[in-house]
């Protein structure tokens, strides 16, 4: 089993979790995200940087539904200094 480290927590990776795949892929990237990333290889490092547009899309999703709740709620915003009439 590998082990991928996000922020807050651990994601495991089994052998049957996986696909052999065929990329083209820029090696001038993977070697910037590696070095971003403190990855040793380079599959780690596109697993980790799967891992990252993953958890950037669940942030995103969970944002702009707050954002929805927040406005549905019918708050009132009031400006106590000023500062968007200007």
């Amino acid at each position: 089993m590998l082990c991928s480290r996000g922020n807050d927590d651990t994601i495991m990776t089994s052998a049957r979790n996986r696909s052999h795949k065929h990329f083209q892929l820029d090696s001038v990237k993977i070697k910037r995200a590696q070095k971003a990333l403190r990855t040793r290889t380079e599959t780690e490092t596109i697993e980790r940087a799967l891992d990252l547009a993953i958890t950037e899309h669940e942030s995103n999703r969970l944002t702009v539904a707050a954002t929805e709740r927040f406005l549905k709620s019918g708050i009132e915003i009031k400006d106590v200094y000023d500062a968007l009439s200007k």
